[in-house]
């Protein structure tokens, strides 16, 4: 019998070099990786145009955003008398003059199908910095084809023309010029952000987290920080100036009630549990307790010190809470990625708690969703699975008491998952090298 031992392995079976390139692409480990995001982007323009052609358009708040900018318009300045067909204003002033544009491009409001096509080039620009972030934290491009896959996204955009889009467009921004270290424009469109809609404070304390550690010092913090609030105030100037109480208690108001018909979470606990203010007050508790756990055992990490010990110098001897060197070691670390792992965390955690979400709400989510299970060391498939669980969930009309479950259940193992799983993130000089990652994920 012939010696076999020494010829050379035979190739592989087809099937098998199909497998391993659709890997290696879907990866990032082939030279087309590359070609995933822009080929996307193309795919979800036309899909856009289809959607504008073919679904109706469905009126939520347009016209009363309109009949506000209206009131606007022939001198109205006290918020609490700027009322449209869905209630009063309730929004900060950016979303004003947004809308006030808005209202001049499309005749008043009337030419909806115009407005339609600006929201989908809002929705075009949105997703083109949404992948601009998830490609420079590194994230595998297996998770592209999530971020244009939500019917529910796109209705937010182009068939209800809600604010939030304006609102998640800034915050994506954001993240993108944080990611870039630049920190002054990161500043700038994330407190425009907040000036379109105060959803954007539940990343706060995260933002306030990666500005203080990595723009490198304690006094350029406090010069971002004043410079956010110092816009807030510009951009409320006409109304500050007659009604600045009317103004701060509408737009920013925190003790909104809620209807529980409208509500997207939480509809599994009952009416009367939802309504009370136990409850909200539960929801407030834990939402202040994890935010801790997340600022204590990982957001920090960076600083190589408790929250205490930065805490103390400043309070007892009016000291910075880092010295130069260890301010410098701590912005090392604020990578891209830990960046907007940390920022998307923040919101996570506020929508988790939020006493109800409303549908509009699931902007701040979708495009999140998918790097934070990535970021939980979850297997792809359970990635793709726990996002097809939760999208069916938000196109649930009207809500379940099944559907409210599943909403709370992915947000609280994401939650979760992004804390156990992305630990090595947030510690110094550990960057996603751990090999369960290389083995699940690469």
């Amino acid at each position: 019998m012939a010696d076999t031992s020494s010829r050379p392995e035979s190739n592989p079976p087809l099937y098998k070099q199909a497998l391993d390139f659709a890997l290696d692409v879907a990866n990032g480990r082939h030279a087309l990786s590359k070609l995933i995001p822009p080929a996307l982007f193309l795919v979800d323009a036309f899909l856009c145009g289809l959607i504008i052609w073919k679904v109706p358009y469905t009126e939520i708040d347009w016209t009363a955003y309109m009949e506000q900018i209206s009131q606007i318009l022939s001198g109205e300045r006290d918020y609490t008398k700027i009322r449209g067909g869905t209630g009063p204003l309730v929004y900060p002033a950016a979303h004003v003059y947004i809308y006030t544009g808005l209202y001049h491009l499309t005749d008043e409001g009337r030419n909806i199908l115009l407005a339609q096509q600006l929201f989908a080039g809002l929705y075009m620009v949105t997703l083109a910095v949404v992948m601009g972030c998830y490609w420079q934290a590194k994230a595998p491009p297996y998770l592209f084809p999530l971020l244009i896959l939500s019917k529910r996204l796109h209705s937010i955009f182009v068939l209800r023309c809600f604010n939030d889009c304006f609102a998640v467009l800034f915050l994506w921004l954001a993240i993108f010029f944080f990611q870039r270290r630049n920190w002054q424009a990161g500043a700038l469109l994330y407190t425009l952000g907040l000036g379109v809609k105060m959803t954007l404070l539940l990343s706060l304390p995260a933002v306030g987290v990666v500005l203080f550690l990595g723009s490198g010092s304690f006094v350029t913090t406090l010069q971002l920080a004043a410079t956010m609030g110092l816009v807030q105030v510009l951009i409320g100037v006409p109304f500050l100036a007659h009604h600045p109480t009317e103004y701060l208690s509408r737009a920013f108001e925190l003790s909104r009630q809620f209807f529980f018909k409208w509500t997207v979470n939480w509809r599994f606990v009952g009416e009367e549990i939802f309504l009370s203010k136990g409850f909200a007050l539960t929801l407030l508790a834990l939402h202040v307790l994890v935010l801790g756990i997340f600022v204590t055992t990982r957001w920090i990490k960076p600083a190589r010190k408790s929250l205490v010990q930065l805490i103390s110098p400043v309070l007892l001897a009016g000291k910075p809470p880092l010295t130069g060197p260890e301010h410098r070691a701590a912005a090392r670390d604020v990578t891209p990625r830990y960046i907007m792992t940390t920022i998307l965390s923040a919101n996570a955690v506020g929508l988790l708690f939020a006493r109800s979400l409303h549908y509009q709400f699931y902007a701040y989510v979708a495009w999140s969703t998918p790097f934070l299970l990535w970021r939980a060391g979850l297997h792809p498939v359970l990635v793709y699975l726990l996002w097809a669980v939760q999208e069916w969930a938000w196109n649930v009309f009207p809500s379940t008491p099944a559907s409210s479950a599943v909403v709370v259940g992915v947000l609280g193992v994401t939650v979760a998952g992004v804390w156990f799983g992305a630990r090595e993130e947030w510690e110094p000089g550990m960057k996603s090298s751990s090999k369960k990652e290389e083995a699940v994920m690469r």
